[in-house]
């Protein structure tokens, strides 16, 4: 075991010599083309990284989110207007506290402001060309916050608020050197979308896996039982495989603590190519999949965030555009076993605690663990069978289409009217600015008054 850790010590110093920092010589390496291969091609594209370990490490170190200082104007700072391709309003980039926080002794705001416009009018070509049928999303403001508050926690990379993107500086770092500006792309979808909810994140997400399978690895809670049941029976051996492998936690790299995210270094380890091109296949027959959660968290915003809440399953819308998109997979269950599992799912997602009670309990890994161990059903490929035949029978209509049905309707006006004052509450933070709050308002009248 410490020969392996050295050696891939060694692996990490070499690697962070052979490269140096934007901010050092003003690199310019151009990763977007590696979007426009076909999936299939990944285990041959180049490192998407940039950087090394060490080196990122060090930058991390240089960049960690600051305290919030309250003498500092939140609204003073460098700042750029700039018009994107047939954007009706202008956006601003802003770095509040770009001398307080102590960034104008490294950096100079211009080029930051540079790179970040140029970084986010990448993203929007990008996300034009994945959701042709998308309006441009509203970006009013993008800032570039040094420090954390509740609007951007630490851990957190960045936060799309209203009409509003906020990013940390060591976000930025790991965004552009590691992950191929993923985060901007993700935040860039928020914008678009009507409500709040975890169908959100699953959207994003979904958008992510497509330039990268390991996305699909680090989101795995969105997608593994999917994937599981419909194409790669064996998913959880490549989970287990992927996360196994050794991070750097508790020690030091070039003479420096290790901060860099669990994530960020499970991503930047080589990991099986053939396995990668094998998830990537999945992923492009998952496609009209993808493209029917984007279209029900569009259509039905409120069942959507609703039923997310309610059944705190994260998976669940793309799990219901699975039984209506593709063949179910093959099941041998008696009859009398089949009615007693359908019922154990009935009663789990009937369940109204998450949204009454505040409980944050997963009904679908209840349901399924309660197959194990009332039903003795010790198959993973039986459980998940007989799941998507309820998800089937319960959202799947006669004519074929999605039904979002909601257990209770009282619970879910009594749930719309909680988000409700949740966003108004939102829109009254004197940490927001005001084009948040104007966004905020008008989320709020955006609610059909009849739910």
């Amino acid at each position: 075991m410490k020969k392996r850790f050295f050696a891939f010590i060694c692996f990490l110093v070499l690697a962070a010599t052979m490269v140096q920092a934007e901010e050092s010589v003003g690199s310019k390496r151009d990763t977007s083309n590696l979007n426009q291969k076909p999936l299939s091609d990944i285990s041959k594209f180049p490192p998407r990284a940039v950087v090394g370990l060490g080196e990122l490490n060090r930058l991390i170190q240089l960049h960690p989110p600051k305290k919030y200082q309250k003498e500092v104007d939140r609204a003073k700072g460098p700042s750029r207007r700039v018009k994107f391709l047939q954007a009706s309003e202008e956006t601003s980039f802003t770095i509040p506290g770009f001398e307080a926080y102590g960034c104008g002794e490294c950096h100079k705001a211009e080029q930051l402001l540079d790179r970040s416009i140029g970084r986010m009018q990448k993203s929007l070509d990008r996300l034009s060309s994945i959701h042709r049928d998308l309006p441009l999303p509203p970006l009013k403001q993008f800032i570039i916050q040094p420090w954390a508050d509740e609007w951007l926690r630490p851990g957190q990379f960045a936060h799309t608020t209203f009409d509003t993107i906020r990013i940390f500086p060591s976000a930025i770092l790991i965004d552009s050197r590691v992950y191929g500006n993923a985060t901007h792309l993700h935040e860039s979808l928020h914008l678009t979308q009507t409500f709040l909810g975890v169908a959100n994140e699953l959207e994003a997400y979904s958008l992510n896996i497509r330039s990268d399978p390991r996305f699909l690895l680090l989101n795995f809670p969105y997608f593994s039982d999917t994937v599981t049941a419909f194409f790669i029976p064996e998913f959880a051996g490549i989970l287990d495989r992927f996360f196994s492998r050794e991070v750097i936690e508790g020690s030091t790299v070039l003479g420096e603590d290790m901060i860099v995210p669990r994530e960020v270094q499970w991503f930047l380890m080589p990991f099986e190519d053939d396995t990668l091109s094998r998830v990537n296949v999945a992923i492009e027959k998952l496609e009209p999949v993808l493209q029917e959660v984007s279209r029900l968290n569009r259509k039905y915003p409120l069942e959507s965030a609703y039923l997310g809440e309610q059944t705190r399953a994260v998976s669940l819308l793309l799990d219901i555009a699975a039984v209506k998109t593709l063949p179910l997979p093959p099941l041998n269950l008696d009859s009398s076993t089949m009615k007693e599992a359908l019922a154990i799912l009935d009663i789990q997602f009937n369940k109204l605690d998450n949204t009454r009670l505040g409980y944050r309990i997963d009904r679908k890994r209840e349901a399924l663990m309660t197959l194990t161990y009332h039903l003795r059903l010790k198959d993973s490929a039986t459980r998940l069978g007989i799941y998507f035949r309820f998800l089937k029978q319960r959202f799947i209509g006669a004519d074929g289409e999605i039904k979002l049905v909601v257990p209770d309707e009282e619970d879910f006006k009594k749930f719309i009217e909680e988000k409700r004052r949740e966003i108004a509450k939102m829109a009254g933070s004197p940490k927001l600015t005001p084009i948040e709050k104007e966004g905020a308002l008008r989320m709020l009248k955006s609610i059909p008054d009849e739910t």
